[in-house]
């Protein structure tokens, strides 16, 4: 079903939501659970805040009032090496109450035991089950697929739209992973999935138990990546992509990933972030 920004204003629950600032209703959020008790989970991709260091993730992290954190190696936000400097983010992190969903994006560029091992002591030592891969390779797969049997950690390859020649799609990916162990999946990206001439509402259908990770944005015109706006303000057909989440009874996160202004992020986060949980309270969910 899509969902438009007027649609969204004529729903009361949302609509009300958005009369209030978007400080307002982070603010009113209601106290994140232990345990999942929503149908949809709201979290954030660490790479949002790549310009900024780790203290200053769990700042506007509880200026979010968000909980949940995809991490990537990038500024010192998970280091994958020393081993000591992973274990010290994820002390900092446990320490302010923010729990790592996965790591990722990661980058397998080797068909070679040694290599795809080290990441995945990477995301166990991070305390995940779950690795957010960038670039793998088709021929890796079997190699990976053998790490993901052995550690009991989920593999969700990231589809990054038509500039990947090989990733660019959902369906790319479930096509390559669909005969494969159950713990070899997708993280579908909204964006580059509209981008890539797929319907998000449908790869999100399609792949199904496959589905591991979501990660959101907007844009004003699904042919251009330089379209990309806060969450609410484009195209993205958010309500439907939260329908289509619940009706497959999706258990991961939907991860805002913000990809522009990266050195003053926080107004279209905060935006972004307040919409997708007024369109939740408009489906009568909190999240």
């Amino acid at each position: 079903m899509s969902f438009t920004r007027r649609e969204f204003l004529r729903t009361s629950a949302a609509a009300g939501a958005l009369v209030a600032s978007p400080v307002s209703l982070i603010n009113a959020q209601t106290k994140e659970s232990e345990t999942r008790g929503r149908p949809i989970e709201l979290g954030i991709a660490s790479y949002t805040f790549r310009n900024f260091d780790r203290a200053k993730v769990i700042e506007f992290m509880k200026e979010l009032n968000l909980k949940n954190l995809n991490a990537k190696d990038v500024k010192d936000h998970l280091p994958m090496s020393p081993p000591e400097a992973t274990q010290q983010a994820v002390a900092d992190y446990t320490a302010n109450g923010i729990k790592l969903t996965a790591v990722g994006a990661v980058y397998f560029p080797k068909n070679d035991d040694d290599d795809i091992r080290a990441k995945f002591d990477y995301a166990k030592r991070a305390g995940v089950r779950l690795i957010v891969a960038g670039d793998p390779a088709p021929e890796t797969l079997p190699r990976i697929e053998k790490f993901v049997k052995e550690y009991d950690i989920r593999f969700a390859i990231h589809n990054h739209g038509p500039e990947d020649k090989i990733w660019p799609s959902p369906m790319d990916v479930l096509k390559a992973v669909g005969n494969m162990d159950p713990r070899m999946g997708s993280c579908i990206d909204v964006g580059h999935c509209e981008r890539a001439g797929t319907n998000v509402v449908d790869a999100i259908k399609a792949v199904g138990p496959r589905l591991f990770d979501v990660h959101m944005k907007d844009l004003t015109d699904f042919h251009s990546k330089e379209s990309q706006v806060a969450v609410g303000d484009g195209i993205m057909p958010v309500r439907g992509i939260f329908e289509a989440l619940i009706a497959i009874r999706y258990k991961g996160y939907v991860d805002l990933e913000y990809e522009i202004h990266g050195d003053d992020p926080m107004p279209g986060v905060t935006k972004s972030i307040a919409y997708m949980r007024g369109v939740l309270a408009g489906m009568g969910y909190e999240s």
